[in-house]
Formats: structure tokens, C-alpha cells, sequence
């Protein structure tokens, strides 16, 4: 998102339109800002090494932000759920006989699975900082790095056509990153290099040519840049060159190298990764293009995803098609990074879209048991067949423990990643609010002082944000806080007092000040209903609220079954584990489903009430019973919207519909509470 920038300065009155604010003989300065310069160096947070492109914010390490509120009551849910005990059932997690804890990498199963699991389960072992969760971590972590064989090469050895498969341990790579912000171990560092130095002396004609490798080569391209970035090994940067021509062209125009959901959710951003080597805005460029692409022919829906049930199909575009919750995590990743690269606020919405209203439905409510498919119009989860409705043969629209191979293990780097984004450092030695939600930051800002900002909100449940700041002593630097793009009349309060009222949607209001202990910022968001009409798919449209979007609240009947007779074809389990602690679901709705809304002549639903609701009390708001928002409305039965000859939600009819029914009272609640909704609305004829 591009706009001039706009500087508010307090006490240079007549020059620019300003605020005044004096306090203690400092004024603080307001201005709006499409994001963080990038001209000065932060020399206390690690950012991109010449010639890399500098990035507008730092990643803190591991540990500097710790959540509160619903995030983290998410991650501990996610520590006794499946996250936390997947190494107990899963029997790709198993111990005995696995590849990834030989010396030589030899075993009967060693891929994907560990990676993808420890990738999430250890970061949040190191954000709860829980004893047991980091015991568990190290046992493997330490098992890695002991395979590594005297050519550099680590872990299962697994040829395809005799070349080596690269994929898994792109994905252990980042758990070793990871791990190393958090413990500082010594021996990561030398153990990454003697890696790079293999895949430098790998041929091309062996290199990234699987397709998985080929289509993720970006996440072995952003693990290069992090070693360089500590090292300064300028080979590094030949590796990175190497990387991108060998992985698959994720910068064609009008067109992908092919349609899987995560692939594109987790490539697309492999372009603007390379971009900070090139500096050529056409790698940039292809990034935004490919969001747009997918999402113009395939994402016409709420909730920040698009539909793809294993791949993208012509004419499969309705929001009855579902996307993999390893196609949700893996683009709140993609968002997170993307972020960091350009400060581009854009991502930082997109994150929270697919958060707030897509991720929560894919998992139950006690976080042990997943589906591996979730879709925007979703009146059944069950164990059927839904095939070729969906691109899968089986029961992949099932809340199971054992979701499949993928789902089951990768789900768990989506909640550790987003706390650990939540704020980030700037160039300009400052701190930058970017994800919100209700935590705590520590980190050294302006002179080398380390500070505490505590965050309390309920957001996106609520329109404030407020922050405190907890220092030593007054020091001077900025603050951050980006204003999303939703919201069009943002305002910052400090000490009580507003310094700047209408701020623009989108950018960032950058408050610098000398501040003192106990120092309180306000930020108020003001939400109000909107409606965004889908041209493309039917005229049909979605409720908005701020970042939340609104769903039909279904009555959901729970059917429990043996997840062992249920579960996805590659999905294995050890054989000791008692599968009536991890039973799976079939959801069927107890209500009607199939309404179309009354909209009001002139289509402005910004009169439109929204109820607030006690919080509940475990601040876990993402249920039916406890969700905290609420809408009441109109609409309409549509009776020839039916469940299809495949079992899904059926298409849906052209808008505006005919129908003969009475006009009813519905409602509505948050997308991300409901595991069954409507949330692409016919619309139908207003009675004259």
C-alpha cells in the first residue's frame, strides 16, 4: 500500500497540520507513515547484511514478546492438545526406528512430519518456556545435529530418481533457527555453513528438482540469508543465486507453476525473498501479483484464503471449496515474513484475516482434533466422501487427531509464529506494534535502554488497544502502531490525551517521545459493520466488523467416533495410543442453514447493531456459546439452496434471489468462532 507520506510535528504550528501535546518540556511527535525508514541501522537487533536490501523491521528473538489474553490461552490449549502430545499418537513422531534420530540418517520413517511438527511444537515450548515441552525439543534438536555426515549433509538421506530430497530439510532448518535464538547454541551455526557448503558443491542437475523442493526452494533461500546475515560468508550469497534459478518460476504472468494451496500459499513470496539479493522491483512485484492472481480466481470469499482442496481447479470457485489448514499456517507465515520485508501493513491485515477468521474453525475448540479442510460455506464436517466436489478421496472434511500426515504435524507453527510477530524492532533503534493482541514486549530501544511495553486489549474483539510503557528512565525513541486498513478515523491517546484524531487507513502512526515510567498510549479503532460484495462469485457478500468477519450462527450437533476407523489414509498412529482421549467428530447443523440477507435499499449496513457480550470467562472467545460479538438481521429461507449431490454446501444462487419466504430474524457471529457457517450471503429481493 502506497501513499505519501504525511508528517504531523507538534509545535510548528501554521507549517503542517498538527496536535500539541507538552509534557515534562517533550513534546511528543505524531506522523503517519507508509512504514519505517530504512536509511538508519538498528545495531541491537540482527538485520539484513549488505548487499541484502534492508528490511523495514527485525524479527525479536524468541522470548521478547510474550502473549496474554486469548493468544495465549490459544497456545496453551495448543500444549495440551495436540501440539503438545502429537509425539504420544502420531506414528510418524514415533521414536523407535526413526531416521531423524540415527546418526546416519537410517530408518524405517524419517520425512516431513518431525520437521513440520518440532517447527511449531519447540517454538512454543520456548515462548511458555515449559520444562517438560523444552526436555522434549532438545532430544531432537541435539539428535539433528549429530547426523550430519562429514560431507555436510544431515538427516534422513531420502533419493527421489537418485537425487537427494531437499525438502525436509529446508523445514529443519528452520527449526534450528529457532532454536538457536532462543539457546545461542554454538553449534548451529558451524553446522548450517557445512550444509550451505554441500548444497554449493551439489549440481544443478541434482539440485531442487523434486517437486516439493522445487516448488518451496524460498524456504531454503530465506535460511541462507539468515546464516549470511550472522556470518557475512559472502558464498552465501552465490548459494542464494543458485537457489532461485533452480527453484520453479513463481514470476510468470498470469499464471503459477502450479496450483497446490500450500505451495502457493507458502511460494509465492520466494520473489520478493529474492528481491532483497536483486533489488529488482519485478521480483517484488510478482509477489503482490501472485497474491492477486489466486485470490481474483479462486479467493473470492472472506476469511483471506482462497479455494483449493489439495489443488485449484477452473470452474471450482464457490466458497463451498475448502483450503488446507497447512495452507492457512503456511500464509500467516508467508504474511509475517512479508511484513518484515516491505512494512507494507497489507500483509499485516491479510494475517489477521486468515487468524481471526479462518484458522480457529479448523481445529476444535480443545485444540485435539483437526480437519484438513475448511471452507467459508460449511454446513457439514463429516466422514464422508466428498469427492469430486472437493479434490480428495475420503473423509477430509472430519475433525480427526489424524487429519492427515501434513495437517496433523504443520498445524502447530501457526499460533507460535503469529505471538512471535506481534512486535517487531525498526531501523530507527524503535519498537513497532504490528499484530495486535493483549502481551508483553522487552527490548532495547534508542540509547541501548531496555524497555517493557505491556499490550492490553481483547482485540479484535474490541475497539482499543492500550499500551504502557515501563522503563528505567526517560528515553527517547518511536512507537510504532499500524493502522489497519480497514480503519479509516484511528486515534492515539497519550496520557489521556488525543495527539492525533483521523488518521488514514493504512501506514503506520509513528508517536515519538522522551518517554517515562508509566507512560500509557491509546489507540482506538473505531469498527463499524461493512459489507464487501463478491462481483465474481455470484454477487453474493460477507459481513465485516473491523477484522472480523461475520458468519450464520448454525446450531452444531457433535457426533463422536473411533478416530481410528475415521482417519485419512496416510494418517498412522502409534500402537499405544488410546484413541479415546483423541476422539474425532462428525458436525451436522440443528438449524437452518440456507438464508440470503435483506439489505437495506441503499446497501449501507453501518446502522447495522452489534451486540456486546460478557467475556468469557476461560478467554477463549472462539466458540459458539462464548463469542463475545454479535449481530441480529434480517433475512430469508432461499429453499432451492440445498446440500449437492457431493454433500456439500450447494453452490450458491445468483444474488439477488427470488423467494416467496417470510422475512426472519438471524444471527450472526464471528467467522473464526463457528465450525459450520454461512459466511458468503445470497442477497435476495426486497419485497415492494
Amino acid at each position: 500500500m502506497m501513499f505519501s507520506i504525511k508528517k504531523y510535528v507538534l509545535g510548528v504550528a501554521g507549517l503542517l497540520l498538527c496536535q500539541a501535546l507538552v509534557q515534562a518540556q517533550s513534546p511528543v511527535i505524531v506522523e503517519q507513515v507508509a512504514q519505517p525508514a530504512t536509511q538508519l541501522t538498528n545495531p541491537y537487533y540482527i538485520g539484513n547484511k549488505a548487499p541484502l536490501k534492508p528490511t523495514h523491521f527485525m524479527k525479536l528473538p524468541i522470548g521478547s514478546i510474550q502473549p496474554a489474553g486469548w493468544l495465549k490461552k490459544y497456545l496453551e490449549l495448543q500444549r495440551d492438545g495436540l501440539t503438545g502430545h502429537l509425539g504420544e499418537i502420531s506414528a510418524w513422531l514415533e521414536k523407535e526406528d526413526n531416521a531423524w534420530l540415527d546418526k546416519e540418517g537410517k530408518g524405517g520413517h524419517g520425512w516431513e512430519e518431525v520437521p513440520y511438527w518440532l517447527k511449531g511444537y519447540g517454538d512454543l515450548a520456548y515462548i511458555l518456556e515449559d520444562p517438560a515441552m523444552l526436555k522434549e525439543t532438545k532430544v531432537w534438536i541435539d539428535a539433528v545435529l549429530q547426523t550430519q555426515r562429514p560431507d555436510g549433509y544431515f538427516g534422513p538421506l531420502t533419493l527421489r530418481d537418485g537425487k537427494p530430497d531437499l525438502w525436509p530439510n529446508m523445514i529443519m532448518l528452520w527449526c534450528l533457527q529457532s532454536y538457536y535464538d532462543y539457546s545461542r547454541d554454538s553449534r548451529v551455526i558451524p553446522f548450517m555453513t557445512k550444509y550451505f557448503k554441500w548444497e554449493q558443491n551439489l549440481p544443478d542437475s541434482l539440485f531442487l528438482k523434486d517437486y516439493w523442493e522445487n516448488s518451496r526452494g524460498g524456504d531454503n533461500l530465506y535460511s541462507v540469508y539468515w546464516l549470511y546475515n550472522r556470518t557475512g560468508d559472502q558464498d552465501l550469497l552465490k548459494l542464494a543465486e543458485k537457489i532461485h534459478r533452480n527453484t520453479a518460476d513463481w514470476e510468470q504472468q498470469n499464471n503459477l507453476p502450479n496450483w497446490h494451496n500450500v505451495n502457493i500459499a507458502q511460494s509465492f513470496r520466494e520473489p520478493a525473498t529474492y528481491y532483497m539479493l536483486s533489488r529488482d522491483s519485478s521480483d517484488l512485484k510478482a509477489t503482490y501479483r501472485d497474491f492477486y492472481l489466486v485470490r481474483g480466481m479462486y479467493g473470492q470469499v472472506p476469511g483471506g484464503m482462497f479455494g483449493a482442496d489439495e489443488n485449484a481447479r477452473p470452474g471450482y470457485a464457490d466458497p463451498h471449496q475448502a483450503v488446507e489448514t497447512c495452507g492457512m499456517v503456511e500464509q500467516m507465515a508467508s504474511d509475517e515474513m512479508l511484513l518484515r520485508f516491505t512494512g507494507d501493513p497489507f500483509w499485516a491485515d491479510n494475517c489477521e484475516d486468515v487468524a481471526f477468521n479462518t484458522y480457529p474453525a479448523a481445529v476444535m475448540p480443545d485444540f485435539k482434533a483437526l480437519r484438513y479442510l475448511t471452507a467459508p460455506n460449511m454446513v457439514i464436517s463429516d466422514n464422508k466422501n466428498h469427492s469430486p466436489g472437493i479434490q480428495n478421496n475420503g473423509p477430509f472434511l472430519m475433525m480427526n487427531p489424524f487429519s492427515s500426515r501434513c495437517c496433523q504435524h504443520n498445524h502447530a507453527q501457526g499460533w507460535p509464529y503469529y505471538a512471535e510477530n506481534l512486535w517487531m524492532a525498526t531501523p530507527d533503534k524503535g519498537i513497532a506494534a504490528v499484530l495486535y493482541s493483549a502481551s508483553s514486549v522487552t527490548a532495547k530501544v534508542g540509547d541501548g535502554t531496555t524497555v517493557t511495553l505491556k499490550e492490553e486489549t481483547n482485540y479484535p474483539f474490541e475497539q482499543e488497544i492500550r499500551f504502557i510503557v515501563n522503563t528505567p528512565g526517560a528515553i527517547a525513541f518511536p512507537i510504532y502502531l499500524r493502522i489497519p486498513g480497514w480503519c479509516d478515523r484511528a486515534e492515539v491517546l497519550v496520557n489521556g490525551k488525543a495527539v492525533f484524531s483521523d488518521l488514514a487507513a493504512g501506514g503506520y502512526a509513528k508517536v515519538t517521545h522522551t518517554w517515562k515510567n508509566g507512560d500509557k498510549i491509546t489507540l482506538k479503532l473505531p469498527m463499524k459493520p461493512t459489507l464487501k460484495k463478491w462481483a465474481k462469485n455470484k454477487n453474493s457478500v460477507s459481513v465485516d466488523y473491523g477484522p472480523l468477519s461475520f458468519s450464520l450462527k448454525i446450531k452444531e450437533k457433535f457426533e463422536m467416533e473411533d478416530s481410528r476407523k475415521s482417519a485419512i489414509g496416510d494418517s498412522h498412529w502409534q500402537k499405544d495410543a488410546d484413541p479415546t482421549k483423541w476422539p474425532a467428530y462428525n458436525i451436522y447443523p440443528a438449524s437452518a442453514w440456507n438464508y440470503g440477507l435483506v439489505l437495506p435499499a441503499n446497501g449501507d449496513i453501518s446502522g447495522w447493531k452489534v451486540r456486546q457480550k460478557p467475556w468469557p470467562k476461560d478467554s477463549m472467545p472462539f466458540t459458539p456459546g462464548s463469542v463475545p460479538l454479535e449481530m441480529v438481521v434480517n433475512a430469508r429461507k432461499i429453499p432451492d439452496w440445498k446440500i449437492d449431490e457431493h454433500g456439500l454446501c450447494g453452490v450458491l444462487p445468483q444474488s439477488p434471489v427470488a423467494v416467496q419466504t417470510p422475512e426472519e430474524q438471524v444471527t450472526l457471529i464471528p467467522m473464526g468462532a463457528t465450525r459450520l457457517r454461512i459466511s458468503s450471503f445470497p442477497v435476495v429481493e426486497r419485497r415492494q
